[in-house]
């Protein structure tokens, strides 16, 4: 198959569990080297381990992709659904000599590899079934269903100029013959990986580190099949806050769970392409700029640290510059899930949503932050015994008297508020704040003026008189 050597990447998650930051950095760095190049971005489930494979992971993979707007070009396309095709390659090699059966039972197989272990060897498959000239193999035992193993070079070394990691050269003695095939006929992951880059014409490979033992393996298939060998980008493990390898404690949970703790996909998006890869000192950026410039070269190939603070200034950054309407959207469903519903006959939610946005750093806290103007605010009591003290009581009952006559804009409660304390002579916080507390429920807010304003005259009025 021609591609017209189009660049071709690809994604291929295996649904034993939920896409997460590494995962989805990964689909990233290969969605944008596609779009950089005008080439296509193809999505692949490697789904041929059933036992761990299920259809909730498969579903919490597209749901991660779809979140985050990396659109494959092609696909997805599920392995087990090509079984046909690996089952027709294996029998080709099979035929050709350069895959062969063997019978040796896993028991065996163990004690092979004790006897090796015990005798300070690398314990590998002996190569009991491999033919060779001149070599007469045992007799296949009956009832015995064999495994299919492919018939790796003895000599030499496979070697490939890795584009993070750099040359990378493994000698085949450091490989043994290995299963493509099980018992049952189920091909095994290295070969179908081999097999789909070869049929879907895949001219990068960009995945973790982690598969850098399986690269040498995949290229002996690759040129025992005949196929052209794509070049190979290993990108580097991520690490967590703490410097160590990140697990479910800092980040290594489902790409959703950032959703779902109020963070925006651009947000994600913009920090993750900053995880090991780096354009000078731009720090925010838009997924159109970061497709063009990205590169290859300018990924680390060392170790690159999560770091939530940052993340999280980040997606303060985005709520920040975010559409209104599609905050709105957002904080509805957050707050409907608090059991706090919005009517129309309360304040908008875009308005008050712009009222607090520059003070949050996450989709949560901007729900929580606002839900007072939708629900009775449970009152602070350390903060309503700071500061409605007995001497403050009577200028809150005489504002909100004045109140209840004022044209109830910003401008004129700020005035009203303004004579009370100019008339005490006080100070404007020691107003400002026993009405933060008995409107909120706290002491922080927005300018009070205008929180008051939003809330409405009757809401406000109902507020003090009951705090009071």
């Amino acid at each position: 198959m021609s591609f017209k050597q189009m660049v071709r990447t690809r994604f291929a998650p295996s649904p034993t569990g939920f896409l997460h930051i590494g995962g989805a950095r990964t689909a990233l760095f290969s969605w944008a080297y596609a779009r950089k190049h005008h080439g296509k971005f193809i999505l692949r489930i490697e789904d041929t381990d059933i036992a761990r494979s299920t259809p909730e992971a498969v579903q919490a993979i597209l749901d991660g992709m779809a979140w985050l707007g990396l659109k494959e070009d092609e696909g997805p396309f599920y392995q087990m659904q090509r079984i046909y095709r690996y089952k027709e390659v294996i029998q080709q090699m099979l035929d050709a000599g350069s895959a062969y059966y063997c019978y040796i039972s896993p028991e065996e197989l163990e004690q092979m590899r004790a006897a090796q272990m015990e005798a300070g060897l690398k314990p590998r498959y002996d190569g009991t079934w491999r033919p060779e000239p001149g070599k007469e193999l045992p007799t296949p035992p009956s009832g015995v269903q064999p495994v299919v193993r492919f018939r790796n070079p003895k000599v030499g070394d496979v070697a490939w100029d890795d584009q993070v990691k750099g040359r990378i050269v493994i000698s085949n003695t450091e490989l043994d013959d290995f299963i493509i095939a099980r018992a049952d006929g189920t091909p095994t992951y290295n070969f179908c990986v081999v097999v789909d880059d070869w049929d879907m014409g895949i001219t990068h490979v960009i995945r973790g580190d982690d598969h850098v033992n399986n690269t040498p393996r995949q290229i002996n298939l690759l040129h025992a099949l005949g196929a052209t060998v794509p070049q190979y980008a290993h990108l580097s493990m991520i690490l967590g806050d703490d410097g160590q390898k990140l697990s479910k404690r800092h980040g290594a949970v489902s790409v959703m769970q950032y959703h779902e703790e109020g963070y925006l996909p651009e947000a994600v998006l913009n920090y993750l392409a900053r995880l090991g890869w780096s354009h000078g000192d731009d720090e925010v950026f838009s997924m159109a700029q970061f497709c063009e410039w990205f590169d290859l070269d300018h990924i680390t190939p060392s170790a690159a640290q999560f770091n939530t603070e940052k993340l999280r200034w980040l997606n303060a950054h985005y709520i920040k510059q975010a559409d209104l309407g599609t905050l709105a959207a957002d904080v509805k469903q957050r707050l409907n899930a608090m059991a706090i519903a919005v009517t129309s006959e309360q304040p908008a939610l875009e308005d008050v949503i712009a009222l607090y946005r520059e003070r949050v750093h996450t989709l949560v806290e901007l729900a929580e932050s606002v839900a007072y103007f939708y629900r009775k605010p449970l009152i602070d009591e350390a903060a309503k015994e700071k500061h409605l003290t007995p001497d403050i009581l009577p200028v809150l009952n005489a504002l909100a008297a004045a109140l209840a006559d004022t044209e109830w804009s910003a401008e004129a409660i700020h005035a009203a508020i303004d004579h009370a304390v100019q008339s005490n002579g006080l100070k404007f916080p020691k107003v400002a704040m026993p009405l933060r507390v008995l409107i909120t429920g706290g002491a922080q807010s927005p300018s009070i003026d205008a929180v008051m304003a939003l809330l409405g005259k009757t809401e406000v009025l109902t507020r003090i008189g009951e705090g009071l």
